[in-house]
């Protein structure tokens, strides 16, 4: 009976799915809230729910069996805290942050990343969090601006709960590297520089996985890991940098270790649905992102690089079998400026 009631709570809440009002089924054996219009569901069994109790709030740099237990009730709901290993650390933060956002309803910029005796609470209730666009591909990722939380299902089961970074809405003008095969270097064998101005945008909208690319790239919105691509030069990519509020270029920024596996967990063809918190995807359906323009007031950096000539302090070109000789003393040594390539073709 109470299987039976969680799956009619489920079907209530795919039906509202467009309200930001809680509601709750008829009878007694489950209730639904929406938190921030995301689904999460909490089943409640007739039998009282066995909970424990932490001993102290914890955050980044405990250690012990509690943060265990914490790390492996995470991986259960389907966020990704890393190796369930005791110890908090920068991954376990991450996911800390998700749940805080997600099912605790905290705002991105008001989030601790620290687990106090109420979110242990809630984290042991039997939650389930369901996608609000059921009746897509099979498998398909949301995208949610407002919580800056990604969650990708299978057979609308979430397989990963992500915190996420995505454009913050200013405007850039950068120098760029772009690699071979990405926009504004569609034909080039190597990479090259740009100046180039932009917004960092991310657009709400329904989109489709397209490209998939192992490894580092460089393109006009900055470096990516690992990047999927979905809406033209828009990827979710892995970042060393993946703040608790928006900071990209318009990108989806993923924690690195998240960034290492995503790509098996998505394939081209799958739907991406990005909520803005201003209209429903659909309405936008494929918006493009703002369009980067050339720097008007950009002077490349290879135009301040001088030519030396050879001299013996200059390395030699091929490897020798002995050390070159120390340099003859001079007052003022010259300067060698060698512009490289920052990064081969992948």
């Amino acid at each position: 009976m109470a299987a039976a009631t969680i799956l009619v709570a489920v079907v209530m809440v795919g039906v509202g799915a467009s309200n930001d009002d809680e509601s709750s089924p008829s009878g007694d054996s489950a209730m639904v809230t929406t938190t921030a219009n995301v689904q999460i569901v909490t089943g409640e069994t007739y039998r009282p729910i066995p909970k424990t109790t932490l001993t102290q709030t914890y955050g980044r740099g405990a250690v012990g069996p509690e943060i265990k237990m914490i790390q492996d009730r995470l991986i259960e709901l389907g966020f990704d805290p890393g190796v369930p290993d005791g110890a908090f650390g920068g991954r376990t933060q991450q996911a800390i942050w998700a749940f805080e956002k997600l099912i605790m309803g905290t705002k991105f910029d008001e989030v601790t990343g620290k687990v106090t005796k109420a979110m242990w609470d809630r984290m042991q209730d039997p939650l389930l969090i369901i996608p609000r666009r059921p009746n897509s591909t099979t498998n398909h990722t949301e995208v949610y601006l407002p919580q800056q939380v990604l969650i990708v299902f299978h057979d609308d089961k979430p397989e990963l709960i992500t915190h996420i970074s995505s454009g913050d809405g200013m405007q850039w003008c950068e120098e760029v590297t772009i690699s071979p095969g990405e926009i504004g270097n569609e034909g080039g064998k190597t990479a090259i520089k740009k100046g180039i101005c932009g917004v960092s945008f991310t657009p709400g909208g329904v989109f489709e996985y397209y490209r998939l690319v192992l490894g580092r790239r460089e393109s006009q919105l900055g470096g990516m890991y690992n990047p999927v691509y979905f809406n033209k030069g828009i990827a979710v990519h892995g970042a060393k940098e993946v703040p608790t509020y928006p900071a990209s270029h318009g990108c989806i920024r993923l924690p690195m270790h998240v960034s290492d596996y995503f790509q098996t967990l998505v394939a081209k063809g799958e739907q991406v649905f990005v909520f803005d918190g201003v209209k429903e995807p659909e309405q936008y359906g494929e918006q493009s992102p703002v369009w980067n323009w050339t720097d008007p007031n950009y002077v490349p950096s290879t135009t301040t690089s001088t030519t030396v000539a050879p001299s013996t302090t200059k390395p030699p070109s091929t490897p020798s079998p002995a050390p070159s000789p120390a340099p003859t003393p001079a007052p003022t040594p010259p300067t060698v400026e060698v512009t490289t390539t920052t990064l081969p073709p992948v």
